[in-house]
């Protein structure tokens, strides 16, 4: 069985305006998490809050190429691999892989489901704040 999730999507702004919405604690809360500890760097643990749900969690840098690449691990088991291609006309295309999940585990389905879904939101709120200036969407997907 697969154990990777992919979500891609195109943003009409350039790489590095996507880079730096990621990796940037003050533009980070304007649609993923509430906060972010630090600036995002190679080798950094930093940690991820969500204060609409009282929660927070550690991810660790494992790479970073600027205006390129992403890579950090967070939960116990996954990877998530987050690579730029920008395009001739200024657009990005963002991709998101998310590996590492355990065949065995009786609830992998619904995890990967749930990730993917995820995803899919996470992209759809970063389009929306980096080309329209939309910050009220971030933490409204319910379960």
């Amino acid at each position: 069985m697969r154990t990777q999730i992919t979500t891609k999507l195109k943003i009409l702004k350039s790489a590095h305006e996507v880079f730096e919405a990621i990796v940037d604690p003050e533009k980070i809360g304007n649609y993923w998490f509430s906060s972010s500890s630090e600036r995002w760097a190679q080798g950094k643990q930093i940690t991820l809050r969500y204060d609409e749900y009282q929660a927070e969690g550690d991810i660790k840098v494992i790479e970073i190429i600027g205006n390129e690449r992403i890579v950090f691990s967070w939960g116990e088991e996954t990877i998530v691999a987050i690579t730029l291609m920008e395009s001739d006309n200024g657009s990005t295309i963002i991709e998101v892989k998310e590996s590492g999940f355990k065949e065995e585990d009786p609830e992998l389905a619904d995890k990967l489901i749930g990730q993917k879904e995820g995803w899919v939101y996470m992209l759809s709120c970063l389009k929306a704040y980096l080309e329209n200036g939309v910050t009220t969407l971030r933490a409204s997907l319910l379960h």
